[in-house]
């Protein structure tokens, strides 16, 4: 990243998803060494610690297509002001989640931080799932498949709305990479997006490296940077076992390292976030480690 500062954000919403334990992703990433490993890379790393988010257990449920609607928003919101306020003073954010909920937050606030700057960003979402349902067209009612439709202006106007502008970020500057699960009413909703969408069939016929040069091509174009939000169930559920919603036919470890040392290569990127891991459902923390492995190699760790 540009900035030599790091400003480590821990968001640990879980009112996204039903499978409970994400909440807790941030501290797994703090105990797999992610603050002293960053630092050995050469940046000045602060914790600024954790967004308030409220728990199931003490929140109503609320609209049964978009569950915990109210909740979700304000912590966003809080979200979203943290991330501001981090780059106006010169710190490049890394957002830990929680689940994928919490990038809404975080794209509205490196949004606007640009937009005062009448300048436009970049989105790199990699995943297994598109995010790309609204309250009519998902089958759940879980807000964390709907943030990356929020991004680009389709969903709940709590969301959509945060930081008083929408879209956050145009479609035609949008790359969603390793899709491989997608309900059938959302496909409706990607196909008509607009943005570029590189599935697992992408990548096994062109190759990851081909797929990732076309991906930040697009993010990279006519912006001022870009986002990288990354869902730990991109991964085979072999290499990440600790997340809420896996899918067989992942990215593999080394797909994964590639993809971070190309987007680090690329000079790009001002923010990322890591989300959906869950260590309720992990194996000795194999996940979280891997996903700052991730956020290393994103940062500039190199073999040699």
């Amino acid at each position: 990243m540009r900035n030599s500062n790091i400003a480590i954000i821990g968001a640990p919403l879980d009112l996204g998803q039903d499978r409970r334990g994400v909440d807790m992703g941030p501290s797994a990433m703090r105990v797999a060494g992610l603050n002293k490993r960053v630092a050995a890379l050469g940046y000045l790393v602060e914790d600024l610690g954790n967004v308030p988010a409220e728990q199931a257990e003490s929140a109503p449920q609320g609209p049964i297509r978009a569950k915990y609607l109210p909740q979700i928003a304000a912590s966003c919101l809080r979200l979203a002001e943290l991330v501001e306020s981090a780059l106006n003073n010169g710190k490049a954010p890394v957002i830990l989640g929680g689940d994928h909920s919490v990038a809404v937050g975080t794209v509205a606030g490196v949004a606007s931080f640009y937009r005062r700057k009448s300048e436009k960003i970049g989105l790199l979402w990699i995943d297994a799932h598109a995010d790309m349902n609204t309250p009519e067209s998902s089958p759940s009612g879980n807000v964390h498949g709907m943030p990356l439709a929020c991004c680009i202006g389709l969903g709940p106007p709590q969301l959509v709305t945060i930081r008083g502008f929408s879209p956050k970020v145009n479609a035609s500057s949008v790359a969603l990479v390793g899709v491989r699960d997608v309900d059938e009413l959302e496909r409706l909703n990607v196909r008509g997006s607009g943005m570029a969408v590189f599935t697992m069939r992408d990548i096994d016929e062109r190759g990851l490296r081909a797929v990732m040069q076309d991906a930040l091509r697009v993010v990279s174009e006519g912006t001022a940077g870009f986002h990288l939000s990354l869902d730990m169930d991109y991964l085979d559920p072999r290499e990440a076992p600790g997340v809420g919603t896996p899918v067989r036919g992942g990215g593999t470890y080394r797909e994964a390292h590639l993809a971070m040392e190309m987007i680090c290569d690329s000079e790009g990127m001002r923010s990322m976030d890591v989300v959906e891991v869950n260590p309720v459902l992990d194996d000795a923390n194999r996940t979280a480690d891997l996903a700052v492995g991730l956020i290393t190699s994103a940062l500039g760790k190199r073999i040699l």
